[in-house]
This record gives C-alpha cells, structure tokens and sequence, in this order.
C-alpha cells in the first residue's frame, strides 16, 4: 500500500468522552425536536455547536454504525407486527444529524456522510481534507460520533466504545495543523518524528514556518500506540505528541504542529 499524508487547518475542536455521566447540552435544538434524537445525535450536535455556532460550514459527518440502534428497533417492531414511527424512520439514516444541524442553524451549506467500518474516523479526515482543498475558503466541520452496535449482531472486530469528535478546519483561524499519515504495514519501531524526516511533502503548505517545521521534525518522541482510532488522535490533539493505529496491513499515524501565535 502506498503511503498517503495530508495536513489539516485546525481551528478549533471538540470531544464528547463515550463514558459521560451527564448527557448532553443541546439547547440550540428546539424542545420538539430534542426530545426525539437518539443518543449518538445528541453527543455529535453537542461537539459540532462547541466547533461552530452560527458561520455557514460544509459538514462531514462519519460515523461506523450510524443510527443503527435506532434501525435495529424499527425492524423489531415491524418483526412484531407493530406500527412504525415516521418520526424514527426520518431519523434513522446515516446523515439525520447533519440535517437536524442545519436546519437549527439555518446553514444551507453541503453535508456529506460517510462510513468506512473500523477506519471511519481516519477516512473522514481525507474526505474533509479533500474537501477543503478543492475550496479553502469555506470552512469544513468534520464530526465523528459512534457507539456500539446493538448485542444481536454479535461480536465485532475493532468496535469502537463510543463519544464524539469534532474538528474545524479553517486556515483563516488555525490554532495548529494536523499532519495525517497512512501507511503499508505495521510500521513497528517508528516514530512520528521519523516518518515526517522521510516524507517532507506531508507538511506542504504548512504555515507555521520552517523554524517550527524543524522543531516539530526532530523531536525524537515515541508513537504511541491505540487500541481505537478515537483513542489515537485524541491523544495527539490533547498532548500534542504522536499517535497510531494499526488495522490490518494499515497503520494510521497523526502528529500535531502548532503554530505561532
């Protein structure tokens, strides 16, 4: 497999953890529609208002399972012979949040959304960034949100404990930049710091100046290493030190360059 790498604005971003107490705040959605939304909905509206609140935004929203529960329960209730909400049918496809979002927020912006099973998360950072790229003048908000499929579908590989991930790329309002990496193999033994040495052309673009590139590029600290995709690049996003996740024959790696202020 070859190796892709991209770098992303990141101007602001948000997180909801799987194991929150409390729920959500999510005022901004009116009562008769608050009321109605699944959990998965609710954490992924509560990180994409912290990222944007009322400025037009293209979303990206990605998700493995999606508003399968949700599903789940509408096929046990026709299984039964009981009638189904239209209400839950509406809401039960893969992109509801994006059309609640923007229609709370009056945004007729696009909104795409994708699935790609255990990589999601990493896959929705090349679509956001592929997006951004053919128009950087409008800002993308990439959400990820998730939770575990329902038991009757038994055991699944790389299932993911759930939370919510927003990020704003917007290079007018940066705060760093995300450098994001996929590799053929394991890749055992290397740092993030290495693999930046030996592809310089994943940070081009990057404005926060050759001095901080350097930097950033000979510090010698390990990749750690995750049990989830989520669990990886919020640990490069909270510390600003490397992280990975290996699937397969891929290994995803994400390293943080901040910039100047």
């Amino acid at each position: 497999m070859p190796d892709l790498h991209w770098t992303i604005p990141v101007a602001r971003w948000s997180s909801w953890p799987a194991a929150a107490s409390a729920a959500p705040d999510i005022g901004f959605i009116e009562p008769i529609v608050r009321r109605r939304l699944s959990t998965l909905s609710r954490v992924a509206l509560k990180v994409a208002h912290e990222c944007v609140a009322q400025e037009p935004a293209r979303v990206v929203f990605a998700s493995r399972h999606g508003e399968l529960r949700r599903t789940t329960d509408i096929l046990r209730a026709i299984s039964a012979g009981e009638p189904v909400s239209p209400t839950a049918f509406s809401l039960s496809v893969l992109n509801a949040m994006t059309g609640v979002f923007g229609i709370a927020r009056g945004d007729r912006s696009a909104a795409s959304a994708i699935s790609a099973g255990a990589e999601t998360l990493g896959y929705a950072l090349l679509e956001a960034h592929a997006q951004y790229a053919a128009q950087p003048g409008s800002p993308v908000l990439l959400v990820y949100a998730d939770e575990p499929a329902d038991p009757a579908y038994g055991t699944i590989e790389d299932e993911v404990p759930g939370g919510a991930l927003a990020i704003l790329l917007d290079s007018g309002a940066a705060t760093g930049q995300l450098t994001c990496r996929l590799s053929g193999g394991g890749g055992a033994g290397m740092t993030e710091a290495s693999c930046n040495a030996q592809a310089p052309d994943n940070v081009r673009g990057n404005s926060a100046g050759p001095e901080s590139l350097a930097a950033a590029a000979n510090q010698a600290v390990p990749e750690a290493r995750f049990a989830t995709q989520t669990q990886a690049l919020l640990h490069c996003l909270e510390t600003g030190n490397p992280g990975a996740w290996q699937h397969a024959d891929a290994t995803w790696h994400w390293s943080w360059h901040g910039l100047a202020s």
